[in-house]
């Protein structure tokens, strides 16, 4: 087998996990569901029927991932952040049929305890803060806090807040990576969204609270 689940847990079939990912304590992963490589799944993650999850994933313990949500590659969703699937539920309307699609685009973090309302899209490397919710679409690298989830700034691919500068462009304190706001767009001027960190900036050596000094 090529990929690693704990014996408490439960993988039914068929499904389909890539080379490298490991599914810890008390997981549960339905049938149809796609999975990519490298994963790593905490205690007691369910995965529904039919979830397609990219590669490079990183799901803490006590979340639920419901059939209609999409997670992209290096997706990170903190501990027991909540996903939904359904805008109106109601115990006595069935509604498997109408399970609205949520995306969580490249590199998006959702913070622990956040609460992600279905039918929107995270964009790439946006930042949802612990316990925010969150009922509208993200822009890419957004930060997002609070309830309703309001946007406070923006994020590096870091995961560092990114300040205006005097020449219009914004830079990572950690990568030096260049970002410019165009038309209420983010873009890195250094790396293209759909590509890898390089190698040698894929391990951090700088606590966040130092980058506040």
């Amino acid at each position: 087998m090529s990929y690693y689940a704990h014996p408490t847990s439960i993988v039914d079939e068929p499904v389909t996990i890539g080379v490298g990912t490991k599914i810890w304590h008390f997981c549960h992963i339905s049938s149809g569901s796609v999975i990519g490589e490298h994963c790593v799944f905490g205690q007691n993650v369910f995965i529904a029927n039919s979830v397609i999850i990219g590669n490079n994933v990183k799901v803490q313990n006590n979340v639920a991932i419901y059939t209609g949500c999409e997670i992209e590659d290096e997706v990170f969703l903190g501990p027991s952040c909540v996903l939904t699937n359904v805008t109106n539920p109601r115990s006595q309307v069935n509604r498997q049929a109408l399970y609205e699609k949520t995306r969580f685009r490249r590199g998006c973090t959702i913070g622990a305890n956040a609460t992600i309302v279905c039918g929107i899209t995270i964009g790439r490397y946006a930042f949802i803060g612990a316990g925010a919710v969150v009922t509208k679409d993200v822009p890419d690298y957004a930060l997002i806090v609070g309830n309703p989830g309001r946007q406070k700034g923006w994020m590096s691919r870091h995961g560092l807040y990114l300040k205006d500068q005097s020449d219009g462009l914004m830079v990572c304190p950690e990568s030096g990576f260049r970002y410019r706001l165009d038309e209420g767009v983010l873009k890195c001027l250094d790396l293209d969204e759909e590509l890898p960190l390089p190698d040698h900036l894929k391990v951090g050596t700088k606590t966040y609270d130092s980058f506040k000094i």
